[in-house]
């Protein structure tokens, strides 16, 4: 039984039976025939694995272009460029501010559709230049949560080998771990904008807030943390398994103390636990 993933400019066929050697050689004859691959790098796992997997493919050209903004933690853009430069990579930064744009700012819902396709342009005019095609990490999980930021990468012919060739979240995982990448256990790292309700209008500053937040939280030993931004109020998702030391003393303590002197009024713990894309619980239908 096969099922049909339509990703980038191809429909690819992938077996949901496929083992990993099966899949990393489907990538791996995907990038074979783009030849020459601009890879959109945000420092994450998955576009780590696949810059990695690029370069190491025979007759596959491949180089990093990063889009840094505002919505991009400083740890990721730090990893980005460590990793290049470790490896010797050229990596092309470029300064992309999509909180100058309304329907951005505004953040409804679609926001992620007008931010991806401001990036991905900007990252594909680049590509350009060098006659390589853009492709980016999304993977085959990634259809199990709202993501209008797809349709934008459908739009402009983005590529999606990873999800292409059918791999999960998991076995990228697995398979940077093989290739002993650093990151490849590094919890997912999704654009601060996730962290504020939909209608709350972005501001560089709450986004800064929201990146502090969280530094104090994994500096304190969490490891897989969110602090969602609900004005003076913060709602810290952290996993079960780790709930119970946050309300221990004096770690409470410490938490609330820092969070307080940024500005947060009342300080909570999401008694749900940390989960990918909570905010989009709201929206009508979905379940995150």
């Amino acid at each position: 039984m096969y099922k049909e993933m339509r990703t980038g400019k191809e429909n690819a066929m992938v077996s949901p039976m496929a083992n990993m050697a099966d899949k990393l050689e489907h990538l791996a004859n995907i990038l074979r025939d783009l030849q020459r691959v601009t890879v959109a790098f945000s420092g994450g796992t998955d576009s780590t694995f696949l810059l990695a997997f690029a370069s190491e493919t025979p007759g596959v050209e491949a180089r990093a272009v990063m889009a840094s903004s505002p919505l991009m933690a400083q740890a990721d853009r730090a990893f980005a460029m460590e990793f290049c430069e470790s490896r010797g990579m050229p990596l092309q930064v470029l300064d992309v501010d999509p909180l100058a744009r309304e329907e951005v700012r505004a953040n409804n819902p679609e926001r992620c559709y007008h931010c991806k396709r401001l990036i991905m342009a900007a990252v594909q005019e680049a590509a350009r230049a060098q006659n390589a095609t853009v492709c980016d990490g999304s993977n085959a999980s990634d259809a199990h949560d709202y993501r209008p930021g797809m349709q934008a990468l459908r739009e402009l012919g983005i590529r999606s080998p990873l999800a292409e060739a059918g791999l999960t979240k998991q076995e990228i995982r697995e398979a940077a771990r093989a290739r002993q990448l650093p990151n490849w256990d590094t919890p997912a790292s999704a654009c601060l904008v996730s962290r504020i309700p939909y209608g709350t209008p972005l501001t560089e500053e709450a986004l800064e807030r929201i990146a502090t937040a969280e530094e104090a939280l994994r500096q304190a030993g969490f490891v897989q943390v969110r602090v969602r931004d609900h004005g003076n109020l913060a709602r810290i998702e952290v996993a079960p398994e780790e709930a119970v030391r946050l309300v221990e003393e004096p770690l409470r303590r410490q938490v609330d103390e820092a969070l307080t002197a940024l500005g947060y009024t009342y300080i909570c713990m999401d008694l749900r636990g940390y989960r990918t894309g909570s905010l989009n619980e709201e929206l009508e239908g979905h379940r995150g």
